[in-house]
């Protein structure tokens, strides 16, 4: 079925045009001003700011706002100012999908007086703290824990989850968070706002170039795959691959579903490109020469990274998840 969905968009549709530990800078150049920054609705209660260097998801209700994933630091009083644009209520809660600097360097800044508040506080909170909750998966707040130089403590996950999932309600809509094991890394979340029909998948998807799978950090090229087949038994579209459960990215335009089956398919094609001249005994470099990606290069930009990420991930050895 997959695959006819493929065909379908090759047939119909328009071609579309390293992560790092937290207290390292984002590859991404120097921040966007404020006039860069748009708020764009998505559908239901959900919106998608873009301009700050990644994709951020909003969710705004009657109960407070969510955030999925954070600005960088400097960029988080406008922000700010662009969600109360839209509304006056409280924020209650920032999900982060993965550990990488350009998705939660805004977290201490929204606990602290660059918030709005006296050094400690934040403009809202969750009941009986001045703050709003940060979630994330518990690997994300292992690795910051361990992190050198250390990790802000205010920029630290309040809540975590070990299991497969997470869920709760919020501004009358189920709220979940999936687990995406050794995907992107080992603490990837997919946030799902059911009744809005839309998914956050962080850095799972980017469209702006190749996936980052960082091996040193958990991740592979089964786990991502894994997790983009997971993204795709969620969304459905609404005719001719068209519309139905939007997608929002860390980085690039918003998807729907046939955009992922095409970014999923490319992933398991190089992986088994390189699967197959991994089984002929080719070296590191040797692979590289057969350029395994050369049919995506003119896409996603030089393809050495991908293939040496996906290279040590078929190759090395690791504990169990």
């Amino acid at each position: 079925m997959r695959r006819a969905r493929l065909a379908l968009v090759i047939a119909g549709a328009a071609a579309v045009s390293t992560p790092v530990i937290f207290a390292q800078q984002p590859r991404n150049a120097a921040p966007p001003s404020a006039a860069e920054l748009h708020v764009l609705p998505v559908q239901g209660s959900v919106h998608m700011l873009v301009g700050a260097g990644a994709n951020i998801t909003l969710q705004i209700g009657k109960d407070g706002v969510l955030l999925v994933d954070t600005p960088a630091a400097a960029l988080v009083p406008q922000v700010l100012a662009e969600i109360r644009k839209l509304s006056d209520k409280p924020l209650r809660y920032v999900i982060d999908t993965s550990l990488d600097a350009e998705h939660m360097g805004g977290n201490a800044a929204l606990v602290g007086p660059a918030a709005g508040r006296g050094s400690g506080g934040a403009p809202f909170g969750t009941l009986g703290f001045n703050r709003p909750a940060i979630v994330a998966h518990e690997n994300v707040l292992n690795r910051l824990s361990a992190s050198q130089p250390p990790t802000p403590a205010a920029a630290l996950p309040t809540t975590t989850y070990f299991q497969p999932s997470m869920d709760f309600s919020f501004n009358g809509e189920p709220v979940v968070i999936l687990h995406a094991p050794r995907a992107h890394t080992d603490g990837d979340s997919i946030v799902w706002f059911r009744r809005s029909d839309v998914l956050a998948v962080g850095d799972l998807v980017r469209l702006d170039r190749y996936p980052d799978i960082d091996v040193a950090r958990g991740g592979s090229v089964d786990g991502l795959i894994t997790a983009l087949d997971r993204i795709l038994e969620i969304t459905v579209p609404e005719r001719l691959q068209d519309g139905g459960t939007r997608v929002i990215v860390g980085h690039g335009r918003l998807c729907n579903e046939a955009d992922i089956v095409e970014y999923r398919d490319m992933v398991a094609i190089v992986r088994d490109r390189v699967a197959d001249l991994v089984k002929k005994g080719l070296t590191l470099d040797q692979v590289k020469t057969a350029r395994p990606t050369r049919d995506y290069d003119t896409r996603y930009g030089p393809g050495e990274a991908m293939t040496e990420a996906v290279y040590r991930s078929l190759t090395e050895k690791r504990g169990p998840a």
